[in-house]
């Protein structure tokens, strides 16, 4: 969430956060993913013109802005801002990992293309986080020699003449480990730190030494890519849950195709969450729905893996009344979640995790 967000996005963000945190609880998720890996996408919204935020996006020949999201491979809607179409978007993914206070914790980022930045790759790095984008323009990417005098057997052709410029990177390893630090202990933003190096990128040696280490790890993690081929098809996976969530998203909302009918920046961030908020819980009642269907089959003698239920996903909406009347009932008291969540579904020793969009 951008700096100086409103008390409404605020508590829009705490009562997802304990959406998610009863969510993750449930044995069924670990059929369709870990939680150690997120999903980041943003998605074009329309919204008024006359605002701070709305630009020319390039790729819709329209003006709007992008509801930036991270989604975990189980599914779950871990964050969201909204972000105007001139921003570069890689530098909001580490800024939405650092501000989830959900017991889910993902430390590998599986990106589209444009998240796949030298710089953003060394910061995710020094945060401990995998950055593994899902890369399709290879033209335009280098791998980089250890040293010019470095040559490799069978893939040498892979590698550009150019190498690491370790002495770079010794002299302003401790400025690096300080801009860390700060962005850690939330002096500032990485987002306002990657736009504001990026800004200077041809003086600034630290935006430099920074550039240096992403060659360092980006080289690296393009080797594993095309060695690994299981690799490539969890993050295409992953990114595909992204995808069907933004199809849920679409579906809740409804009625006007603008986000908001408000010129007002925080209203259309409020807006994003609040669709967060109700896409978490449409999951939450799937999910302790096809749990209890599951269990009742189990009393009837059926038996499920994680790969069987691993083709099921929360994001179902056709046993959804969108429109008309809702009845609620005040008086008979819902069972217990916890005795929900403590009915087995399958066997987990034996899981084995299928991620499928």
């Amino acid at each position: 969430m951008h700096q100086g967000a409103s008390s409404g996005a605020l508590g829009l963000t705490k009562a997802i956060t304990r959406i998610v945190d009863c969510l993750s609880q449930f044995p069924l998720l670990k059929a369709w993913g870990t939680g150690v890996r997120v999903g980041v996408d943003g998605t074009f919204e329309d919204i008024y013109d006359d605002n701070m935020i709305a630009e020319h996006h390039v790729r819709y020949g329209k003006t709007g802005g992008v509801a930036y999201r991270h989604i975990a491979d189980n599914y779950i809607a871990l964050f969201s801002t909204f972000i105007s179409c001139g921003v570069w978007e890689a530098i909001h993914i580490i800024d939405g990992l650092l501000q989830n206070a959900s017991e889910v914790q993902p430390n590998i980022v599986h990106a589209d293309t444009q998240g796949q930045s030298l710089p953003v790759f060394a910061f995710a790095y020094l945060f401990g986080i995998q950055l593994m984008p899902r890369i399709r323009n290879w033209k335009g990417l280098n791998l980089y020699r250890v040293d010019k005098n470095t040559k490799y057997t069978n893939i040498d052709a892979l590698f550009c003449d150019s190498d690491i410029d370790w002495d770079l990177l010794h002299t302003h390893w401790q400025d690096l480990m300080q801009v860390i630090i700060s962005i850690k202990q939330g002096k500032v933003s990485s987002a306002f730190m990657l736009s504001k190096l990026n800004s200077y990128n041809n003086q600034n040696r630290l935006y430099k030494a920074f550039q240096e280490l992403g060659k360092v790890i980006r080289t690296t993690f393009l080797l594993e890519y095309i060695s690994d081929r299981k690799l490539r098809q969890t993050i295409t996976d992953t990114t595909n849950k992204v995808e069907s969530y933004h199809k849920l998203e679409d579906w809740i909302r409804f009625g006007s195709r603008y986000l908001v009918a408000s010129n007002d920046p925080d209203e259309m961030e409020k807006a994003i969450k609040y669709n967060d908020l109700i896409a978490n819980c449409i999951m939450l009642q799937n999910v302790i729905d096809i749990t209890n269907i599951c269990h009742e089959l189990q009393k009837e003698g059926y038996t499920f893996t994680a790969e069987d239920l691993s083709y099921l996903s929360p994001y179902m909406t056709e046993h959804i009344k969108r429109f008309g009347e809702y009845i609620l009932d005040l008086i008979n008291k819902p069972e217990n979640l916890r005795h929900i969540r403590d009915r087995s579904v399958f066997d987990l020793s034996n899981a084995s995790f299928a991620h499928v969009s």
